[in-house]
């Protein structure tokens, strides 16, 4: 994925957790802390292979702490949890966008076949 769109802007909305994402294809997304937080793209939530996916629970009040530039590739999302190993570029911020209500119901399909209430 390449060649997707480069990131122009983005906006911490802290008291709404949500992280607000703007291309430069003209798209914007309004991505929630939680939903970026449980797909981080680190090794702590992926796994070292395939298979290997990590179902994070109760993750529904984590917030961003801090933004941090990484290169000119992505950027390092910082979580109040604790989570700070996920550098997440601008393709899989893309991704992460583009099919966030597809990854949202797999997640929360994921969370109830675990037998884990999302709670509130």
């Amino acid at each position: 994925m390449s060649n997707a769109p480069r990131v122009t802007n983005i906006v911490l909305h802290r008291a709404s957790h949500a992280l607000e994402v703007s291309f430069d294809s003209g798209e914007t997304f309004r991505l929630p802390c939680e939903y970026l937080r449980v797909h981080s793209p680190s090794a702590e939530v992926q796994g070292h292979g395939p298979g290997q996916r990590v179902l994070q629970l109760n993750k529904q009040h984590v917030n961003i702490s801090a933004i941090e530039p990484m290169g000119n590739y992505g950027v390092l999302l910082r979580f109040d949890d604790g989570h700070d190993t996920g550098i997440f570029s601008w393709s899989t911020l893309y991704d992460l966008g583009i099919h966030q209500v597809e990854y949202q119901q797999q997640y929360l399909a994921a969370l109830e076949q675990a037998g884990h209430a999302r709670g509130s």
